[in-house]
């Protein structure tokens, strides 16, 4: 397995997980006058901290997608560099500090955007590295 593909688990992995946060949270914290199976609810009840996982969590899909999809196609076109690999391990880094920053309140601005910025930097390194190589 290649070194790009093994941090697309990764971030695959951590996409698939990032869920977990949300619902300890509405389980936690949802109050007792709202059904839960009444959706939607207002998402203001829940304290912030869970506001912001879910918030997260679909921040990361949004990046997850073209950086899965890159990725797959630089592999099935055989292309790897120093520069995909440092572009894959550096948007694993970013995502990880984006997922918790952004979770637990300290990924303030101008950080967040800045680090979602970065992310979306190493997507478009992989993306000219497999049209420059392939």
């Amino acid at each position: 397995m290649t070194v790009e593909i093994s941090i697309l688990l990764a971030v695959l992995l951590l996409a698939a997980s990032m869920w977990v946060p949300y619902i300890i949270g509405v389980n936690l914290h949802l109050p007792d006058t709202i059904d839960p199976f009444a959706r939607p609810y207002d998402p203001a009840v829940l304290p912030d901290w869970v506001q912001r996982a879910n918030r997260a969590h679909l921040n990361l899909l949004e990046q997850a997608m073209p950086f899965a999809g890159i990725v797959l196609i630089a592999h099935l076109l055989a292309v790897t560099s120093t520069a995909t690999v440092i572009a894959c391990w550096a948007f694993l880094g970013l995502r990880l500090i984006h997922a918790l920053g952004m979770t637990m309140g300290w990924l303030r601005l101008p950080w967040r955007p800045i680090v979602f910025t970065l992310a979306w930097v190493c997507i478009l390194v992989l993306g000219v590295e497999t049209f420059r190589l392939a």
